[in-house]
């Protein structure tokens, strides 16, 4: 095997690359209509696109790398992503756009899977540190991927921008098929096909009623009709779950408190990320005129969130430190009030770029903490046949909190707006403020659920798995 710091570092490296896929086109957003000549309501789908495959991907590629191994899925995400940047290179049309976004959605898959193989292949000394490093990628690659993103869309074709992905995606492949080693530990069973499938439409059904509600009006028979499509099709899905020998999801093991819990907090930390996206770079590129808004371009507020990614990377060692010391439970709960902390001094943050760049690294610095402790919480309860899909399972319930995100805090920004802001209707400096003042509650909220989870989230050898076991001991 190689040696674990070059293991690390390449699969923090996928999880960097492959978060970068959430925020490449952010700068293309307002000139998408134009550029693939079709209305902004059609144009959005190059975004919703890669949100539906992302939520459902993670656990259905988690569970396919249990059963089949998880360097070998890894692989096969990556080559997805690399084709659905190519896809994209090549195109003018929005439906091949949105055919190659589906396809980059479809590696988000590669940060549990990552988690999961440092689990099977590292020293138990380095385990929390290497965990908490890959699940702060997330954050990390979108935080670097908007200024990055932006420079290039402004000097060069929009093309380009899926060149580079391509590029660092081969790049990435090839570097897990020369030292990333294949875990030697399988789950019994077969895939679960009727359960993929099932999985499948209930989330699409769910997340596309979340992300085009707004759009489509929240009373409308489009959106209730999928909110009633999704609960009936997960319920459904559930039942049928729960009488299989070898489900897709094992309920059962997701219904254990430390794991629900942390499942949930999952959503609630999703939720505040996403926030963050949203209210900030509205507060930097809003013009003066606004009486709120500081003018600055894309690059630039790009620049300004960049730090946050930094942080979250930089903090991902103190997590682990945390954990090891309190628990991850507690270095959990710790990020969820750093986020609340933060939302609520930027209420006070908002005259100049440099108040934001303190406000958003106070933010991101509760989410790198939160997103490190999440697997050290998961795994010490799940068996080691099942940490991928258990994984994947806590990365969906990220990405419905960033969803639901999306969604809650668009509505806010929509019915408080300026009535004059020049050609473009902006949100008021209220709305802005019931924004943040709405995340700090939901973080908030987020504590009272971490402080539930039992003891101090590592409960030894939970259906006597030795890698648990000794997770817990390498963290006590």
């Amino acid at each position: 095997m190689r040696a674990p710091r070059v293991v690390v570092a390449v699969l923090a490296s996928c999880g960097i690359v492959v978060s970068l896929m959430q925020t490449i086109v952010v700068p293309l957003i307002p000139d998408l209509p134009r550029l693939m000549h079709t209305s902004a309501a059609n144009a959005s789908w190059v975004i919703t696109a890669t949100l539906l495959a992302a939520a459902v991907c993670n656990p259905v590629s988690g569970r396919l790398g249990d059963l089949y191994g998880k360097q070998r899925v890894l692989l096969a995400s990556l080559l997805l992503m690399v084709i659905g940047s190519v896809v994209c290179a090549l195109s003018d049309a929005l439906l091949p756009v949105v055919v190659g976004r589906l396809l980059q959605g479809c590696a988000i898959g590669v940060i549990p899977l990552g988690i999961s193989i440092m689990r099977d292949e590292l020293p138990p000394e380095r385990l929390p540190s290497a965990m908490a490093l890959m699940s702060a990628t997330l954050g990390v690659g979108g935080a670097i991927g908007l200024p990055l993103a932006a420079f290039i869309a402004q000097h060069a074709d929009w093309h380009a921008l899926f060149w580079m992905s391509a590029a660092v995606g081969a790049a990435n492949l090839l570097l897990v098929a020369l030292i990333v080693p294949e875990s030697p530990l399988r789950a019994p069973g077969r895939f679960d096909v009727p359960g993929a499938i099932g999985l499948t439409v209930g989330l699409v059904c769910l997340l596309l009623a979340i992300t085009k509600g707004g759009d489509w009006g929240w009373g409308s028979v489009p959106t209730l009709g999928l909110f009633a499509a999704a609960v009936a099709v997960l319920l459904a899905w559930g039942f049928m779950e729960l009488r299989l020998r070898a489900p897709l999801v094992d309920l059962r093991t997701t219904a254990r408190r430390p794991v629900l819990l942390t499942n949930l907090a999952s959503v609630v930390v999703g939720f505040a990320l996403f926030a963050m996206s949203l209210v900030l770079p509205t507060l930097l590129q809003s013009p003066p005129a606004t009486g709120y808004g500081l003018g600055l371009s894309l690059v630039e507020a790009g620049l300004c969130l960049a730090p946050g990614g930094l942080v979250m990377m930089l903090l991902s060692p103190v997590s682990a430190r945390v954990s090891r010391r309190w628990g991850p439970k507690v270095a959990l709960m710790a990020g969820t009030l750093v986020i609340a902390a933060g939302y609520a001094a930027t209420l006070g943050l908002m005259r100049s770029a440099w108040e934001v760049v303190i406000g958003g690294s106070v933010i991101a610095a509760g989410v790198g903490l939160a997103y490190a402790a999440m697997p050290a919480l998961i795994m010490s309860s799940v068996p080691a046949s099942e940490t991928a899909a258990a994984n994947g399972l806590n990365a969906l319930m990220r990405s419905i909190g960033t969803s639901a995100s999306s969604a809650v805090t668009s509505v806010v920004l929509a019915h408080m707006t300026l009535v004059a802001a020049g050609p473009y209707t902006l949100p008021s400096l209220r709305g802005l403020q019931v924004a943040l003042l709405i995340a700090c509650g939901v973080s908030l909220v987020g504590a009272v659920i971490t402080y539930f989870i039992p003891g101090r989230g590592l409960p030894g050898r939970p259906g006597g798995d030795p890698v648990a076991g000794r997770l817990a001991r390498s963290a006590g």
